[in-house]
């Protein structure tokens, strides 16, 4: 299952969705959590990793517009599918929530298809209980960007205060497509001169039905 596969899947689906609908999905499904876990049963929380920009998160309501939406929220998801040498961080109750908001917007197949395809290209992470799961994955996995549709991460209020606890920016997905530049992070990432992208955003992180996965 490819992410060719999913899109055309998710296109199928009758519905004029937004990046609104997707948010207020989102909402409701946290709203309604009581979810108090850090990841899989008996997960330590390590200590925070060094933070570096070519590692970002995204969060919930970014991963599910990418599916579902397109738009802004598939290019910003695309610049980090063409590049291997970037690191898609997330914990497991990041996952959980897209995956919810998924099914409720389209339906339980696709959601578990899609978890499955990110599950294999993210680098997962473990959260203490409670925390915001973008913001936590964020700050344990070392990563410096966040992508994100909620506007109390996005606005500058926020960003001075977040700042302040972490060397982290959370962008709505259409600022974060603008200022994304793999030319001038290859150099201290990987070292030498940007190539280009080295894969293919829409078959990357391919899964067959046994979980194998394939790159």
């Amino acid at each position: 299952m490819t992410f060719a596969d999913l899109f055309e899947r998710a296109a199928a689906f009758d519905g004029d969705l937004d990046e609104a609908d997707v948010r207020s999905a989102l909402d409701d499904v946290r709203s309604a959590s009581d979810r108090d876990d850090g990841g899989a049963a008996g997960d330590a929380v390590a200590d925070p990793i060094d933070p570096t920009p070519a590692r970002v998160v995204a969060d919930a309501d970014a991963f599910a517009a990418d599916l579902l939406v397109g738009g802004a929220a598939r290019d910003a998801l695309d610049a980090l599918r063409s590049h291997a040498w970037t690191t898609l961080v997330a914990s497991d109750p990041l996952l959980d929530d897209a995956e919810a908001v998924i099914a409720s917007l389209s339906d339980a197949d696709l959601a578990a298809d899609w978890r499955a395809a990110v599950e294999a290209w993210r680098e997962p992470v473990a959260q203490p209980p409670g925390d915001h799961p973008a913001l936590a994955s964020a700050y344990r996995g070392g990563a410096m960007q966040v992508v994100s549709l909620d506007p109390s991460l996005t606005g500058p209020g926020a960003a001075a205060g977040l700042r302040d606890r972490m060397p982290v920016s959370v962008r709505e997905p259409r600022a974060f497509a603008a200022v994304f530049d793999p030319a001038k992070l290859y150099p201290d990432a990987v070292g030498g001169e940007y190539p280009g992208p080295d894969r293919d955003p829409r078959t990357m992180a391919a899964v067959d039905a046994g979980g194998d996965q394939h790159r």
